[in-house]
């Protein structure tokens, strides 16, 4: 799994089109919950808003957790489809884009919503401050005392952290690294212990 990016911290902005405001608000969350939760506070406080649409991408853009939209009464496909295709086209994961719109009196026509909505998102986006994430794996090695700095090198070899480090009749060395170079790194610990050591992988990948 490769680096993606994620929103750094909240933001809004507002466009218009044919007398339509669109006021946007993107956020950073990392479940369903938390996306539905921004949502549904959001109709509250616009209640008087002819339509609240969505879109949200949970993990990386690229294998996603989960995603899913919202086109709020608008006609299909032409509000939170566009608004998460501009998430995932520009790779802004574990993100929720809403954008709330009050209706200018013209309508736009099934294109002028497309492009009124992914514009609105666009226009968030570039606003944004985004940052990188490197998905990561957490393993644990069980390894001799002889063989406890080796590991250690890998470690650092392979640009991980010691998380945690606990002396019993072996040394059991708990690691996060990053996802991309996890098997290559299990399989380097084996063959440079002489298959003493033993690579479990707790958890399959942080997003």
């Amino acid at each position: 799994m490769s680096t993606y990016t994620i929103l750094a911290e909240a933001i809004e902005s507002t466009t218009e089109e044919k007398n339509s405001d669109f006021l946007t608000f993107l956020h950073p969350v990392t479940s369903r919950e938390e996306a539905m939760t921004y949502v549904e506070g959001y109709r509250k406080q616009y209640p008087d808003a002819s339509h609240v649409c969505w879109a949200y991408v949970i993990g990386n853009t690229r294998q996603p957790k989960t995603q899913a939209f919202s086109d709020d009464g608008e006609p299909s496909g032409t509000a939170g489809k566009p608004m998460l295709h501009v998430l995932t086209e520009r790779d802004v994961g574990n993100s929720l884009a809403v954008v709330v719109r009050y209706f200018g009196g013209v309508k736009l026509g099934a294109g002028g919503l497309v492009r009124a909505y992914s514009g609105a998102v666009s226009e968030a986006v570039n606003r944004a401050q985004l940052v990188q994430v490197t998905p990561s794996v957490q393993l644990n090695v069980m390894v001799d005392f002889a063989r406890e700095t080796k590991v250690r090198h890998l470690v650092n070899l392979y640009q991980g952290q010691i998380v945690d480090v606990a002396y019993a009749s072996e040394v059991s060395i708990d690691i996060s690294l990053p996802a991309a170079q996890a098997a290559q790194f299990a399989q380097q610990v084996t063959n440079e212990t002489a298959g003493e050591a033993v690579v479990q992988f707790e958890d399959k990948a942080n997003n």
